[in-house]
């Protein structure tokens, strides 16, 4: 007898089915062990949310930001938080960045699971995600 998918397991697997442009080729480089070896998750749930991308193995997550993104900062500083408060580094790309550098995003991935060390999940409050090296500000400059 199988169990009935909980709600996030359930949102998880509709961000899956729904996923965007930058989302399917990001997914595409890290699927299957294909990056360097690295076993990554794709709409992983973490507390309360869903990340994009997890490494769960070297406490990362990847979050691929829209449009949309660019008005909600605090939000997603929340998110990032609560990412941290269960052992996660967070790395923020916006999806422009994605499609038109993906070569560069993979680079910058690479470097933070072989040259940062493993998160506690007891960080303070005060500490935040890594931010993204072709993010300036959040308005995508960079690389």
């Amino acid at each position: 007898m199988t169990n009935p998918a909980s709600p996030k397991t359930k949102f998880a697997r509709r961000l899956r089915r729904e996923s965007t442009d930058a989302e399917r080729r990001l997914w595409r480089h890290l699927r299957g062990r294909r990056f360097a070896g690295f076993k990554f998750r794709r709409q992983h749930p973490v507390g309360r949310y869903v990340a994009d991308f997890a490494c769960p193995a070297f406490g990362l997550v990847v979050e691929l930001d829209g449009g949309q993104h660019a008005l909600s900062h605090e939000k997603d500083m929340r998110r990032d938080r609560e990412m941290c408060r269960h052992g996660f580094r967070v790395l923020r790309f916006w999806d422009n960045d994605v499609l038109a550098r993906t070569s560069a995003v993979l680079s910058a991935i690479h470097d933070a699971l072989v040259s940062s060390p493993l998160p506690s999940p007891q960080r303070g409050e005060g500490e935040e995600s890594i931010p993204s090296p072709l993010m300036g500000e959040g308005k995508g400059e960079g690389v």
